[in-house]
């Protein structure tokens, strides 16, 4: 007779003896760990777990709580390592907070650790361990979410902002330093505040110059996190002469210091010998998304016509491209005056020859095309004069207009880069060009109106045909990035290299690969063929979900990431899903996976805002990106298993599974591009006999019936 499924064997582990085999009752396996058991995590033992008989969470609380403020400094260190590896557990976590451990800590920050600083030169690595070991416990009994981050003084702040400003510090000890200042700054307006006023760009420079890549990390997170909390008004562009590296960030925000960062980030990160981790290229996707977020204010803001100083900018283009001056009231007559500037705006190639103000009045791009406009003249002048001359001197409508094409490549770049988007949670994608100059996107924008210039020559295009020549710049511009060139240089060699006819070989290249056929026959088989290849493509979403994804636990510190591991079982009835350690290397097997969901008995699949890990509140939960790869699977009641994709691919490709579990149709994007791929292939693999014949578009007649059916006879 089989064993009971609700029972598990377990060995137990008394102090001092061998574990010895017992039998508990249990509803599932699960991993073997190190945390307390309790009601609500003890389904997680599984069969042949090792358990170990411990002092109470409370007990041990108690105890620590005792032995951290023990006068003997070797009773200390150990009761504060304890401490660290303890916390991990919310159990123990719990017991100690309610025993006010927080604020013990954190007075043993602010005053405690200054009596051991006089030790410290004769017990340096003690001392390092010592403050080490009661941050990683700050760290991880406030990971827990159980404490408000606004119940810190200024002083415990000051101190740790001491920490990070100081030349020479243990690793471990401005590690944590750094995760504290982050972790205050994305959680509380109010110490965002505090923070900022203790610590300056000079101050956190050394930190990126250094050879650690994971203090060089925690130091671009702690600049992302404070430029992200940062008022609006403390994030624009100003040209004032101030020494930066000196002035706190409440007041260095208000300067041009994050391109010398992207510089600094650029010579040592980027160009360092050292391979980028994952988290590294996460911090400088988020610090290229809020460098570019800063063209948001100008990108939204409409030129107002009325504005002197704004249209001195328009005359300004206006003398530079013609060497002119602006005439005085009394040179010439009114008329003569309107006459000969409508000539020359024409000539720029504005859409309103008589009032180009009106041109910057769409948003976006709003003032910001008329700033890159202004750039471009001033800093390539030899460039914008050829560009302007050379089509306001054709009389074939063969000319680009400048002024035009500006205002829609400027708002076409803003799309590519996704200006005024927030950072997504999950994306590396940094380019490495946009760290290596000061006006990274002014210089962009320089490189891709010469692009534009030089395509609109190569198609010989007219007015008629400019919404063609911006489709086909953009396809230039996407294609040259995808490569990350290194440099503004290289970027500039790419697109040498992908001119209108090497464009129109790559779009006629990719066209054959994806031939559809339009005749009735064609299409009749394709739509015969059709139900063959989604259950083909149903069957491989099936086989996904039965490998099984590793997915990530959304939290404010990415570093300490969570993950879990989800499959759906081979008979296609259970899903089986779990917690892990760490991320993991290949497929994770059904048996150590702690948790079942039947599929009978799911009810619906959400996504989207409709998920209810999506409507709470928080800045990282309003993130775009993140809401296009969140869903949710609807079991029993109101119980819910979330799901946040590790990207679109995945997204996809476990919705359509979920729903073809259902019985309902699969509609991703995904399934739609893999039903073309394979359909087209079929057809091809399906009509290489019809090579080079030509198939009617109507059937061929059926024949007249014979006048006898002599020939017809029995074959047996």
């Amino acid at each position: 007779m089989p064993p009971p499924a609700d029972i598990v064997k377990v060995a137990i582990e008394w102090p001092g003896a061998f574990p010895k085999l017992m039998e508990i009752d249990q509803v599932s396996n699960a991993d073997s760990t190190n945390f307390y058991i309790t009601e609500k995590n003890r389904n997680n033992i599984k069969n042949g777990s090792i358990l170990r008989l411990t002092t109470s969470a409370a007990q041990m609380a108690q105890q620590l709580h005792e032995r951290i403020q023990s006068s003997s400094m070797d009773m200390k260190l150990d009761a504060l390592k304890d401490l660290a590896n303890s916390s991990r557990d919310i159990t123990f976590a719990q017991e100690f907070i309610n025993l006010d451990g927080i604020s013990l800590l954190t007075q043993m920050v602010e005053s405690g650790t200054e009596r051991y600083q006089k030790l410290q030169k004769i017990m340096k690595p003690c001392f390092g361990d010592l403050l080490s070991f009661t941050l990683t416990a700050f760290v991880e009994l406030m990971d827990h979410g159980i404490v408000s981050w606004d119940t810190f003084s200024v002083a415990f702040i000051k101190k740790i902002a001491s920490y990070v400003c100081k030349s020479a510090m243990d690793t471990a000890v401005l590690q944590r330093s750094l995760a504290i200042l982050e972790s205050m700054v994305l959680n509380s307006q109010d110490l965002y505040q505090k923070v900022a006023q203790e610590i300056t760009i000079g101050q956190l420079i050394p930190h990126l110059q250094g050879t650690d890549q994971d203090i060089q990390t925690y130091t671009v997170a702690v600049i992302n996190a404070l430029f992200l909390k940062a008022p609006e008004e403390k994030r624009q562009f100003d040209e004032d002469n101030v020494n930066i590296l000196d002035c706190p960030l409440t007041v260095s925000f208000n300067v041009i210091h994050l391109p010398k960062i992207l510089f600094l980030v650029f010579q040592n990160v980027i160009r360092s010998n050292k391979p980028i981790n994952d988290e590294m290229a996460h911090q400088l996707y988020v610090l290229q998304v809020l460098t570019f977020n800063l063209l948001e204010d100008r990108m939204m803001t409409k030129m107002d016509p009325q504005d002197q100083a704004q249209r001195d900018i328009i005359f300004e283009l206006r003398r530079i491209a013609f060497d002119v001056e602006c005439e005085s009231n009394n040179s010439g007559s009114f008329e003569k005056r309107k006459s000969m500037y409508t000539r020359d705006y024409k000539k720029l190639g504005f859409i309103n020859h008589v009032n180009p103000a009106v041109d910057f009045t769409q948003i976006p791009p709003g003032m910001l095309a008329l700033d890159n406009m202004l750039y471009f003249a001033r800093h390539h002048q030899d460039a914008y004069i050829r560009i302007v001359l050379e089509n306001s001197s054709r009389e074939d409508k063969h000319e680009c207009p400048f002024g035009r094409s500006s205002i829609e490549l400027t708002k076409m770049l803003c799309e590519i880069l996704k200006v005024g988007e927030l950072p997504s949670e999950n994306c590396h994608d940094f380019h490495p060009m946009f760290f290596t100059h000061d006006r990274s996107f002014e210089e962009f924008f320089c490189i891709c109106i010469q692009l534009l210039n030089k395509t609109w020559k190569e198609m010989r295009a007219t007015s008629e045909d400019f919404n063609k020549v911006m489709q086909v710049v953009k396809e230039q511009i996407t294609r040259a990035l995808t490569i990350k060139p290194n440099s503004l240089d290289q970027f500039k060699s790419r697109l040498q290299n992908l001119s209108y006819t090497e464009i129109l070989k790559l779009r006629q290249s990719e066209r054959m690969n994806q031939e559809d056929f339009q005749s009735r026959p064609i299409l009749e088989l394709r739509e015969k063929i059709q139900p063959e290849i989604m259950e083909l493509i149903k069957q491989q979403r099936l086989n996904r979900l039965c490998e099984g994804t590793c997915f990530r636990k959304i939290s404010s510190r990415r570093r300490q990431d969570k993950f879990w591991y989800c499959r759906l079982s081979p008979n296609h009835k259970v899903l089986h899903y779990g917690d892990l350690e760490e991320s993991p290397q290949g497929e994770v097997p059904h048996d150590s996976l702690q948790d079942k969901l039947p599929v009978a008995d799911i009810k619906a699949v959400v996504t989207g805002k409709d998920c209810p890990h999506m409507k709470e509140k928080g800045a990282l939960k309003q993130n775009k990106e993140l809401l296009e790869l969140a869903f949710s699977v609807l079991y029993e009641s109101d119980e819910y298993l979330n799901f946040i994709a590790p990207d679109k691919h995945e997204y996809c490709v476990w919705t359509d599974g979920l729903n073809a579990l259902l019985g309902k149709e699969m509609t991703s994007e995904f399934t739609r591009s893999d039903m073309d791929t394979l359909l087209n292939m079929e057809m091809k693999l399906r009509l290489l006999d019809l090579e080079n014949i030509q198939i009617p578009e109507v059937p061929p007649p059926i024949p007249k019936e014979p006048s006898n059916y002599d020939f017809v006879y029995d074959c047996n």
